[in-house]
């Protein structure tokens, strides 16, 4: 009974610390939108109206929220072993890049063969690039917040090379991008929506992700080697293995993002597929304090946001850029909050 109960303040806790973090930030761009000549309220409702206000507006802000989780979730994993993954962004766009390699090679195959085949090879190259700062800080030869995050761009302008390179489509004109993807590649969508089946993958990744870390040895074992990465070396944990093997992962879940985008969205692979997914991912995961229920909840906060800054452009003739300014302020007021508590312990 005493721990059911702990536990319940600790998710109590945890969600008001969410809503504080969310309150603090939009009083802070309503002070932006006031020192432009705005309406505060206005621009609330016009964003709430665009998303929550219709059955295509809930669709799109839950096609925002996959990819969304599946970032967060690969910077939730590796958090927990005390790593900080900057690198879903370069994951995800090298999942797309092996994705879109075996969606042009295995395109022939049935459905159930392909499909399966295709989202495989995705969650293998955004694991494999994962591995690489993550050898790196194994071994101890380089920070792995560094190498994740210069990996990004690496990642970016290798997929662009394929891109206007070996892979572009000869009867696209001057438009680069990939040939189409057979429809034994595409994810299936829900309904007569662009919602498709990743909003699955990704809830059932974080139900996979809350019971592993609950209630097995290896979620106990990753949170003893994030709380005292020292002791656990001294008492044999394979640190170096775990660090591999989530690391691994966490790469893999945000190549599945990128999976989604170009199998069930674009029907091909083109150049800024993604509109930075794998950086708000980063800020959710750490809004949400690396909580598995959190970045659900997160996802779907910041998903209202990014889709409802088409509503600010057109409503309140402002730039999407906007948008960037609260997701900034939510990210400085999260990290100040962070490194307070280091202080204060």
């Amino acid at each position: 009974m005493t721990t059911l109960v702990q536990g319940s303040r600790r998710q109590a806790g945890a969600l008001a610390r969410f809503a504080g973090v969310l309150a603090l930030a939009l009083m802070a761009f309503a002070l932006l939108l006031l020192a432009f000549g705005k309406n505060p309220l206005d621009a609330y409702a016009a964003i709430f109206e665009s998303t929550l206000g219709s059955y295509y507006g809930v669709t799109e802000v839950l096609v925002k929220v996959i990819p969304l989780t599946l970032t967060a979730a690969a910077v939730l994993l590796p958090a927990r072993i005390g790593l900080v993954n900057v690198g879903g962004e370069g994951q995800l766009y090298m999942g797309a890049w092996l994705g879109t390699w075996g969606a042009l090679t295995f395109g022939h195959l049935p459905q159930p063969i392909a499909l399966p085949l295709v989202l495989l090879l995705s969650f293998v190259g955004g694991g494999l690039w994962a591995l690489i700062p993550a050898y790196l800080r194994a071994r101890g030869w380089l920070n792995e917040v560094i190498s994740t995050l210069l990996l990004n761009y690496v990642a970016i302008q290798l997929v662009n090379y394929f891109i206007f390179g070996p892979w572009r489509d000869p009867e696209s004109a001057n438009f680069p991008q990939t040939p189409r993807f057979a429809d034994s590649v595409r994810l299936p969508s829900i309904g007569e929506s662009r919602l498709h089946l990743g909003l699955f993958i990704a809830l059932a990744t974080i139900v996979a992700i809350y019971l592993v870390l609950r209630y097995t040895r290896w979620g106990y074992e990753m949170r003893a080697i994030g709380g005292n990465p020292v002791a656990t070396r001294r008492q044999g944990f394979p640190i170096s293995r775990y660090i591999l093997v989530t690391m691994f992962v966490a790469g893999g879940l945000a190549g599945l993002a990128g999976a989604g985008e170009i199998l069930a969205l674009q029907g091909r692979l083109r150049p800024a597929f993604s509109p930075d997914y794998g950086y708000i991912g980063f800020l959710i995961s750490w809004l949400a304090g690396h909580n598995p229920i959190g970045v659900v909840v997160m996802s779907f906060l910041m998903a209202i946001i990014t889709f409802g800054g088409d509503a600010l452009q057109i409503t309140q003739g402002m730039p999407f850029a906007s948008v960037k300014i609260l997701m900034a302020l939510i990210l400085f007021i999260v990290l100040g909050g962070f490194f307070n508590s280091k202080k204060r312990a």
